[in-house]
């Protein structure tokens, strides 16, 4: 926006901007209350009261530590989500920072029309405006945009509008097409329409507002346009970044890897027990590899309301989350179809449409299956009945009679049946599903991915897809944390294990 518009709303920015500082601290503080106080026992240590004097922190060393925890989190998440863009901000509708802008840009757009008004006209804030767009169309050229830099300092040209405005000469409407064309050489695609409005208004003050709002646009389509094109090369200075940025942490509070160590020797004692933890078997399962890829799996069933997630991956809780309601989505899904094509047998297999068909009833009844109001039951009813009626249906185009009462009954039965957590065909689906997610993470090395299980190919693109992201996530939490991990894992192995396998 123009710059003595901003000037006016600065004293409102600032303050803003020292609130949100300000609750960033404040949370930051009570994590670190909660999750690791000064004087609070480690979770291997039992209650055994501490040698060592609280630590206090200082409050320029919170400020520190909130903004280093911020902008690791900033770069975290900028190469572990493939969507990530930057967007433009958007004040609250009806907050203080709201009113103060748009009343600060009202004057300043009411005083700009009262000079172009004036007789004879006066052009201190247009030339100010002219200024700030002459810059910001400079700021979009890359080093092979010669000939347009000059077009632009050459039309542009400062002590020359200057010059004219003095003179009464200077001409705002052939300026402001000026721009507009070159601000439709340097947008991106999805901005011709607006350019094309832009071409449409013929008054000038409501021109150059709307000129205004369209290069904001444009500087955010820049800056994702930027980010798409280093995000290749920041792999490597990410890693490093984030594990120098949690190295720092680490020393300020040397108890910060103590719910990952739990994580891990609880893995590793499940494994040794043979628990339901163990999604595969075999001599290497007390690997340091295998039992840290079994202790990723865990995190996909973790109890988020109980327990206390790893400080390692504490920054990708959200998305574990996410991730595990996928998988208990995909698991209901492929568990009804397998029901339904081991139920109803020969008649149905290998009819065009009819597995697509079946799978979109069922995801339509389940699309909201983790709502709080979401009645599983119920749903697996409907479910039962739809789908009883979809392959009635079917089997009549088909020339085969329809399902009999007793078939029904038996096909709604073992759907209703999948809400019980020992649920046979459930408990075989997840599994399956698990020990594939399992095998994506020992094959993402190679680049190959593993077989689909049986039963799974009718979810076989969602499931690689949820297999990508967790492989995708999994990896570089390795290369960030691997030498934490790797000193955890070394103590907590026993020689004979393999303690020096690489994770």
């Amino acid at each position: 926006m123009p710059n003595e518009a901003d000037h006016l709303e600065g004293r409102g920015d600032k303050a803003s901007k020292k609130k949100n500082e300000k609750r960033r601290e404040d949370a930051l503080e009570a994590t670190l209350n909660e999750r690791m106080p000064a004087t609070s026992p480690s979770p291997h240590r039992g209650n055994t009261p501490q040698a060592t004097l609280p630590r206090f922190v200082s409050v320029e060393e919170l400020m520190e530590t909130a903004e280093g925890v911020t902008n690791m989190a900033l770069a975290h998440e900028i190469m572990v989500n493939q969507d990530f863009q930057v967007k433009s901000a958007v004040l609250p509708e009806g907050s203080l920072e709201r009113q103060v802008k748009e009343i600060m840009h009202k004057a300043f757009w009411d005083c700009l029309e009262f000079q172009l008004n004036e007789e004879p006209q006066t052009y201190g804030h247009s030339i100010k405006l002219l200024s700030e767009i002459r810059e910001t169309l400079l700021s979009f050229l890359l080093p092979g945009h010669g000939p347009l830099r000059s077009r632009i300092e050459e039309v542009l040209d400062l002590p020359l509008i200057q010059q004219e405005a003095e003179n009464g000469v200077l001409d705002i409407g052939k300026l402001s097409q000026f721009i507009v064309g070159m601000m439709g050489s340097l947008c991106a695609p999805c901005r011709d329409e607006d350019i094309r409005k832009l071409k449409e208004i013929t008054d000038i003050v409501p021109l150059l507002k709307e000129i205004f709002s369209v290069l904001d646009l444009m500087k955010v389509d820049m800056a994702n346009f930027a980010l798409t094109r280093i995000r290749p090369h920041l792999m490597q200075q990410s890693v490093e970044y984030e594990r120098s940025k949690f190295q720092g942490f680490l020393e300020k509070h040397p108890n910060a890897l103590d719910y990952t160590e739990k994580w891990l020797e609880d893995t590793l004692r499940c494994l040794r027990e043979g628990g339901a933890c163990a999604a595969s078997s075999g001599p290497s399962l007390l690997s340091p590899v295998n039992v840290h890829n079994h202790a990723y799996l865990r995190l996909l069933m973790w109890a988020h309301t109980s327990d206390p997630f790893p400080e390692t991956v504490l920054m990708d809780q959200a998305r574990f989350q996410e991730m595990h309601r996928e998988e208990e989505r995909l698991v209901v899904l492929s568990s009804v179809l397998l029901i339904v094509y081991t139920t109803t047998g020969e008649a149905i297999s290998g009819l065009p449409g009819l597995m697509e068909t079946l799978k979109d009833i069922v995801s339509a009844i389940f699309v909201d299956m983790h709502a709080v109001s979401f009645n599983a039951l119920e749903a697996l009813a409907t479910v039962g009945e739809k789908l009883c009626v979809e392959l009635s249906e079917c089997l009549s185009r088909h020339g085969y009679s329809p399902f009999a009462a007793v078939r029904r009954s038996a096909l709604t039965g073992q759907i209703s049946a999948i809400i019980q957590p020992d649920n046979s065909v459930r408990k075989l689906m997840e599994s399956r599903l698990q020990n594939y997610l399992l095998a994506s993470l020992e094959s993402s090395q190679h680049k190959n991915a593993p077989p689909l299980p049986g039963g799974l190919a009718p979810v076989g693109k969602e499931v690689k897809e949820l297999a990508v992201r967790f492989s995708r996530l999994i990896n570089f939490n390795k290369l960030v944390f691997s030498p934490f991990y790797q000193k955890i894992l070394q103590k907590l192995l026993a020689p004979g294990e393999s303690p020096s396998t690489a994770t």
